[in-house]
């Protein structure tokens, strides 16, 4: 199996309705869409992880056109939440996904989304499939493909679980030796890097390292059992 990393740009930005009007919010990010899944009368679901103001994107899709039902999950002290989305048949998320069914291919999420309006997938199939359905896509979206390799389930899913910022610092600290021995610099090294207090560093990594070892831990009973 191999997978090709590509950047998708929709012409009107947004990969489908709901997702344009919460590309459109001020002061709401969407870190990543975890979950895309299409049903057979053409409704699809998604799911978020969003910084910003929980109420704010309830008002604003809550009465959208496209939407059949939503909810709001796991809110904490960053302000970052999961949204779940049941919508109606909008494009180019509906074209899009017929293309993954039509040709066997599979979405790895989590999808990150661009400066530009676009989103950054990995895709999954045989390499025949893979060329086939990028030259099926339409004209409407830009195509640029990143990278392309031999696929490898899981090598992904730790840091997936972490919000942008966590990533950012927990990431920062590998690349400047903090996890050293001995540790080459320390948090307040780390905060002034960031452009943050070292409190704030010292929760990120908190947060970062109790995800990634309760995934670990997880991973490995799974193995042993």
């Amino acid at each position: 199996m191999r997978y090709f990393d590509l950047v998708l740009t929709p012409e009107r930005g947004g990969i489908h309705p709901v997702d344009a009007e919460l590309a459109s919010m001020p002061g709401v990010d969407r870190d990543a869409l975890l979950h895309i899944d299409a049903f057979g009368d053409g409704t699809g679901v998604l799911l978020y992880r969003l910084e910003g103001d929980r109420e704010t994107v309830v008002e604003a899709v809550a009465n959208h056109d496209y939407l059949v039902s939503y909810d709001i999950l796991d809110v904490d002290a960053e302000n970052t939440f999961h949204l779940y989305l049941h919508v109606r048949p909008g494009e180019p998320a509906g074209t899009l996904m017929a293309l993954c069914y039509e040709y066997a291919l599979i979405i790895d999420t989590p999808i990150k989304f661009t400066d530009r309006g676009g989103v950054l997938a990995t895709v999954v199939g045989t390499h025949d499939m893979l060329r086939k359905a990028l030259k099926s896509i339409p004209d409407s979206i830009s195509v640029s493909v990143q990278q392309v390799g031999e696929y490898s389930p899981g090598t992904r899913d730790m840091l997936s679980m972490l919000t942008e910022r966590q990533r950012e610092v927990f990431e920062t600290a590998v690349n400047m030796g903090y996890y050293d021995i001995p540790r080459e610099v320390n948090q307040g090294d780390l905060a002034e890097t960031l452009g943050c207090a070292p409190s704030t560093v010292d929760e990120h990594l908190r947060k970062a390292e109790s995800k990634m070892l309760s995934a670990l831990l997880r991973t490995t009973n799974v193995d042993e059992s």
